[in-house]
């Protein structure tokens, strides 16, 4: 029987509630060498984690997140918390010799993602970020066609985030609308996934220019930093301080050319991630609002036969992650996004290499974010430096 790591999740609200689902999956449907135990469930409100822990199967609870990393009997710490305190938690959980798995982004700027690379190089523990989108069978199947050369010379990447949650003015002011909690806003937010998905299918960006707004200046105040999309505010204003949306070229190291897109003011998209590739001898159109369907673009075919052909990525004989789940047809969803990215971490805790995405991935989104933030300020291309 594969061993067992025990793990001590710190946050239980949106991500806490994913990669809950994901570790009580992941061990009954994809052949993984370890077997996470759900230990310790960690958050600041003693009745929001107990009921939290209860309803995820966590066998325990506590309130203070550095008695979880300084526990000799945890093996793994997932952080699952909000952006400002990531770089804390992980610097802590590295000296302490913990395995991490961390929810994106990365840090709240360049300077806080340096330190937790150089502290999980240095404690020599595994590390993932949670670029949940990856592990999309569509999405990994375009990696495997780009991989392949079907595409040829990749010319075009053109991406878009859009979501529109927040487009009402008297939604009240969340912490993800505060710069001091989440350090950007639709940048960080959604951006992150789609310039995280560029450098997987095409490769390195390595110059930006950009353009950034705040619609909505002024919003209600929430009473503390919570809050989800049923929050409410009341009459006192407060000032948003990060942007509502961010649009930005991209140079990439291949020669290609990008365009990226996110808004969290786009009336009627919900939450959709979409990308499209094309190259010398083919392109590739992915929505995840349509995440079982990847459509592709055979330049090679015969002039009569060429247009973009929709495949169901369900087979699992020939699809990524698919063989673990369902019959060809039977579609999946969102949460199994994050069980293949957990499946990806804990697939390699036993090995040498560290599991990808991971921090290092992490720092590379961050620097390209900072760069964005730099030329919307300064009106001009700003070069994002190789390496770290």
């Amino acid at each position: 029987m594969a061993r067992t790591v025990n793990i001590g999740m710190i946050g239980y609200k949106f991500m806490g509630k994913a990669h809950s689902n994901a570790y009580r999956q992941v061990w009954r449907f994809l052949d993984c060498p370890v077997k996470p135990v759900m230990k310790v469930l960690c958050g600041r409100s003693r009745e929001g984690v107990t009921q939290a822990a209860a309803q995820f199967g966590w066998e325990e609870v506590e309130r203070d997140w550095r008695k979880v990393v300084a526990r000799p009997d945890i093996d793994v710490i997932d952080i699952s918390t909000g952006n400002d305190t990531h770089a804390a938690i992980a610097v802590a959980a590295a000296k302490s010799g913990k395995q991490i798995f961390c929810e994106k982004p990365l840090a709240m700027n360049v300077a806080e993602a340096k330190k937790m690379l150089a502290a999980v190089e240095q404690a020599g523990v595994k590390h993932m970020v949670n670029f949940n989108y990856r592990g999309v069978p569509a999405v990994a199947l375009a990696k495997r066609i780009i991989a392949e050369g079907k595409l040829g010379e990749i010319y075009h990447w053109r991406g878009a985030y859009l979501q529109d949650w927040i487009i009402d003015p008297d939604f009240p002011l969340v912490w993800r609308l505060d710069k001091r909690f989440a350090g950007s806003g639709a940048l960080g937010d959604i951006g992150a996934h789609n310039i995280d998905l560029a450098r997987y299918l095409v490769g390195e960006i390595t110059e930006v220019v950009a353009d950034m707004k705040t619609f909505i200046k002024e919003r209600p105040k929430l009473a503390g930093t919570t809050g989800g999309l049923s929050a409410k505010g009341g009459r006192q204003m407060g000032k948003v301080t990060v942007d509502d949306a961010a649009n930005m070229l991209l140079r990439f190291s291949n020669g290609a050319m990008g365009v990226v897109e996110t808004t969290r003011f786009a009336a009627g998209r919900k939450n959709d991630n979409l990308f499209e590739v094309y190259g010398a001898k083919g392109a590739l159109r992915f929505r995840f609002e349509d995440m079982n369907v990847l459509e592709y673009l055979d330049r090679t075919a015969p002039a009569a036969l060429q247009g973009f052909t929709k495949i169901l990525v369900t087979d699992g004989s020939v699809h990524p992650y698919f063989g673990a789940w369902w019959p060809g047809g039977h579609i999946i969803g969102y949460e199994h996004s994050h069980i293949h990215m957990v499946y990806e971490f804990l697939k390699a805790l036993p090995g040498k290499k560290n599991p990808s995405p991971n921090f290092y991935d992490g720092l590379r989104v961050q620097m390209v974010m900072e760069a964005v933030e730099k030329s919307a300020k300064e009106h001009r291309w700003v070069k994002i430096p190789a390496g770290r």
